[in-house]
């Protein structure tokens, strides 16, 4: 997703652009972080965007417990992903740009993960960690692709992109669930389905925290992979969640898309609280993000950003990140290097004591020097965007400039034909191409490389769909061989 030769931190200094940060005093614990191998939870929400939080400037949607969580944390504040939500997961697996993956779309057999990838779960799996996922995978519903398969112990997710989605080949959620059934969804547990209760965010909270309670053995970490598959639409919550949205004159859905984060928001609060109650807050390293840009909030605020969900703008792949690690990171420090989702595989690894994967399949760097010293060098670098989602591989070559973007720490290049200095402009008013020939030069060159790398690399462009959908298939034998059983959660202290 980037390349390290074309800029170098002088570039950076000479622009004014070295980190942010507030005042913070970086004790001997934060000097040693590697190898700590800390319990992580990685909570992912899906079409949350940067200006959907209240501690981020949201005029009207509250969120007490993730705010809480935000001045807890050490917050990465030019946090780049994908413009879309697979690509965002399988590069977050991997540490490289999804195209390198096949993921080149959420649909069409083109949301599968390359088998010959090490996942992030496979790496702290095999570095001794339990390993855990709850709720949206969304990277191959067929079985050589499933979460069981790429390194997690524990899996309880749904299926397709989404509760009840279903397309054209083996991306589809269960009958049951179709078209979109977020209360008491049917949920496949460890490769068998079962019947849910209660409203899909809840559950799968409900079920993470039960495992996280379950593992919390001083001989063994855990990776607890959270992802919501709120609040992307159907724009459905509890009635209580949307209520005061429909009361202050928005719309159903937008009172829908708000309601589903003030639920996130409740669910998070409980965690946090349980992680106290059962002394695990100085152990545990918590990550919140979000998957891409907003895909509705910008209707009321989009933190002055241009661009949403699907497009190669800042307000399509600018996201939250929050590191809480009680005693180990600094609270309210916020970090304006550019950073991305391709780093957390490497950080991670690092902190698990873990051996990166052969064949340089990890691109992205190791997020600890600025965590444990936000003054700390980083060197400048290009990160790749593009929304992808050609129809077919026949498309691929007249794509090459359409919903794309280079970005550098100061500069983002869109479109091959628009240059914005995000320093002094971050809500992309003003096109500079004209003033920067050098910058634009330089961003060029490392696109055509770029593109020429990963146009080998898209190895599911002409994949023949499936016949019936994975997840339908079993559901059917399971519901004619020993029917659905009632879901039995975890005991909760």
């Amino acid at each position: 997703m980037y390349r390290r030769d074309f800029m170098k931190m002088t570039a950076v200094v000479s622009a004014g652009l070295l980190p942010c940060i507030s005042a913070c005093n970086i004790s001997s614990k934060m000097m040693t972080l590697r190898n700590r191998r800390p319990n992580i939870i990685l909570i992912l929400t899906d079409d949350q965007g940067y200006g959907d939080l209240g501690c981020l400037g949201n005029p009207i949607l509250k969120t007490p417990n993730l705010d809480k969580l935000h001045a807890r944390s050490t917050r990465l504040t030019c946090f780049q992903v994908s413009p879309t939500c697979a690509p965002t997961r399988s590069s977050l697996m991997t540490g490289r740009h999804e195209f390198k993956n096949g993921v080149t779309h959420t649909i069409l057999e083109r949301e599968r993960l390359c088998l010959d990838a090490t996942t992030l779960a496979q790496m702290l799996q095999q570095s001794g960690y339990a390993t855990g996922i709850f709720g949206k995978w969304h990277l191959g519903d067929e079985d050589t692709y499933q979460p069981q398969r790429r390194g997690f112990d524990e899996v309880f997710i749904h299926g397709g992109g989404g509760i009840g989605q279903k397309y054209p080949g083996s991306c589809a959620d269960v009958p049951p669930n179709q078209p979109h059934r977020y209360f008491d969804p049917v949920i496949r547990h460890n490769g068998d389905f079962v019947q849910t209760e209660g409203f899909c965010t809840d559950v799968f909270f409900r079920q993470a925290m039960g495992w996280i309670h379950s593992r919390r053995h001083p001989d063994q970490p855990f990776f607890a992979y959270i992802a919501t598959n709120a609040p992307h639409s159907p724009y459905i919550a509890p009635e209580a969640c949307c209520k005061p949205f429909l009361d202050q004159g928005l719309t159903s859905d937008l009172a829908g898309f708000y309601g589903m984060i003030v639920n996130i928001d409740e669910n998070v609060g409980i965690l946090m609280n349980k992680l106290e109650q059962w002394d695990l807050e100085e152990n545990t390293l918590i990550l919140f993000m979000t998957d891409n840009g907003t895909a509705l909030g910008d209707k009321v605020y989009n933190a002055g950003m241009k661009g949403k969900k699907c497009t190669s703008d800042e307000g399509g792949t600018r996201v939250p990140a929050f590191f809480c690690w009680k005693n180990h990171l600094s609270a309210g420090v916020d970090i304006a290097a550019l950073t991305a989702q391709i780093d957390i595989f490497p950080t991670f690894a690092e902190l698990a004591g873990a051996p990166l994967p052969p064949h340089d399949q990890v691109e992205g760097r190791s997020l600890l020097p600025l965590l444990q010293n936000p003054q700390s060098k980083w060197e400048d670098r290009f990160l790749f965007m593009h929304i992808g989602r050609w129809n077919t591989s026949r498309e691929i070559k007249d794509f090459k400039y359409k919903g794309c973007a280079v970005r550098s720490s100061r500069f983002r290049f869109v479109n091959n034909s628009e240059l914005y200095d995000m320093a002094v402009d971050p809500g992309q008013t003003q096109n500079v191409i004209d003033l920067h020939p050098e910058v634009v030069d330089s961003m060029r060159a490392a696109y055509e490389v770029w593109w020429k790398q990963v146009c080998s690399q898209m190895v599911n462009e002409d994949a023949s769909y499936s016949g019936q959908a994975p997840f339908e298939e079993a559901y059917e034998r399971q519901l004619k061989s020993t029917g659905i059983p009632a879901w039995m959660p975890f005991v909760i202290d």
